[in-house]
């Protein structure tokens, strides 16, 4: 499902809204959880998951064209956790 889908989705699920308002209002959900990673809160969506940001420490690795030793630097990455619920929804025959 790419970005236009899911503001096609958002339209047809609810009663009276039009594309462009569900394209305003999967703008803001995705900015506003953009946002809030950005300043390290958590997004929690009770049901659905959790949006955080895991650190990841700094590494050795190889440059596998040169092999040569590198130093892969710590870095902060967007990561999901699914909630009991999705996890069962998607689970379910």
């Amino acid at each position: 499902m790419t970005k236009s889908d899911l503001i096609s989705a958002v339209a047809e699920k609810v009663d009276g809204l039009t594309k462009k308002q569900a394209e305003a209002a999967v703008n803001a959900t995705i900015a506003s959880i953009t946002d809030a990673l950005k300043s390290g809160d958590k997004v929690q969506l009770v049901g659905f998951g959790t949006f955080e940001v895991r650190e990841h420490a700094q590494k050795n690795g190889v440059n596998p064209q040169t092999k040569k030793k590198i130093v892969i630097p710590a870095r902060k990455a967007p990561a999901f956790k699914p909630g009991k619920a999705l996890k069962d929804l998607v689970d379910a025959k």
